[in-house]
C-alpha cells in the first residue's frame, strides 16, 4: 500500500520529466519588479494576446503594476472597449483550432499549471522543424501546435534531439542576454497573473506568525501566573 502511495504521488512528476527529457532552467523573475512586469504585460498584450488571453485578469488591474488607465488605454488595451473588462483574446475558437489541431489556451494559471520554470525553458526552446505544421517545435515539449510568437525577437535555431545541440540559423532583433531578459519579463508578468495577491498573502502571512510569536509568549507567562501557586 505503502509504494502504490508513492508511485500515485510520483506519477505527476514523472510525467513531466518524461514530456521531452529536457532540462528546466530557474526562471529568474522577481514579483517585486514592477518595471518588469510592466514589461512582460507589454510583449503579452504584443506578441501573445492574438492567440492567448488572460480571461481571469481586467484591464483595470493592471493599475496595480503602477500604469495609469490612460497608459493602458493608450498602450495596452487592444481587446476590449472598457478598462473593466477581461483581457480576451480576439482569435476566434472554432478557427484557432483548425490552423493548430488545437484551441490555444487562457493563460490565466499557466504559470500555476505548469511553474514558472517551465514557462522560462518552454519559451527559451523553440527551434525550426519543416516537419511540424507551424514550422516550430519547441525541445521541451515536442510537436508543440503553438508556433514561435516571440520568433522575431530571438531568431531562428535549429536543435538536434540526439546530441541536443543548437545552431544558430538566423539572428533575431535582440541578443541572447536581452531575449532572455524579454522572457524573464514575460514569465515574471504571468506569475503575477496567476496569483496577483501572493506578494501580499506572503508578506501578511509572516506578520501573522511574528503575532503569533508575541501573542504565544504572553500566553505562556499568564499560564505561569494562573498555575504557579498549584503544585
Amino acid at each position: 500500500m505503502r509504494k502504490l502511495l508513492i508511485v500515485l504521488l510520483l506519477a505527476p512528476l514523472c510525467g513531466w520529466a518524461a514530456e521531452a527529457g529536457y532540462r528546466l532552467d530557474s526562471s529568474p523573475h522577481d514579483p517585486h519588479d514592477l518595471i518588469s512586469l510592466q514589461a512582460g504585460a507589454r510583449t503579452f498584450v504584443n506578441y501573445c494576446l492574438g492567440c492567448h488571453g488572460l480571461e481571469y485578469m481586467r484591464y483595470g488591474d493592471l493599475t496595480d503594476l503602477g500604469l495609469t488607465e490612460a497608459q493602458i488605454r493608450n498602450y495596452l488595451m487592444f481587446t476590449a472597449d472598457k478598462i473593466s473588462e477581461p483581457i480576451r483574446t480576439v482569435m476566434p475558437r472554432r478557427e484557432a483550432k483548425s490552423w493548430f489541431g488545437v484551441t490555444p489556451p487562457d493563460l490565466s494559471l499557466a504559470a500555476r499549471a505548469r511553474s514558472a520554470d517551465w514557462l522560462y525553458t518552454y519559451l527559451r526552446a523553440f527551434y525550426r522543424d519543416p516537419k511540424t505544421v507551424t514550422g516550430w517545435n519547441n525541445a521541451l515539449f515536442e510537436n508543440v501546435a503553438m508556433p514561435h510568437a516571440l520568433w522575431t525577437l530571438q531568431g531562428e535555431r535549429a536543435y538536434d534531439r540526439e546530441s541536443r545541440k543548437w545552431t544558430e540559423i538566423a539572428k533575431g532583433m535582440q541578443s541572447p542576454a536581452e531575449y532572455d531578459a524579454t522572457v524573464r519579463d514575460l514569465v515574471n508578468f504571468l506569475v503575477y497573473v496567476g496569483e496577483p495577491a501572493a506578494t501580499t498573502r506572503k508578506v501578511i502571512g509572516i506578520v501573522a506568525l511574528y503575532a503569533l510569536a508575541i501573542f504565544f509568549v504572553f500566553t505562556y507567562l499568564l499560564k505561569k501566573e494562573y498555575w504557579k501557586d498549584v503544585k
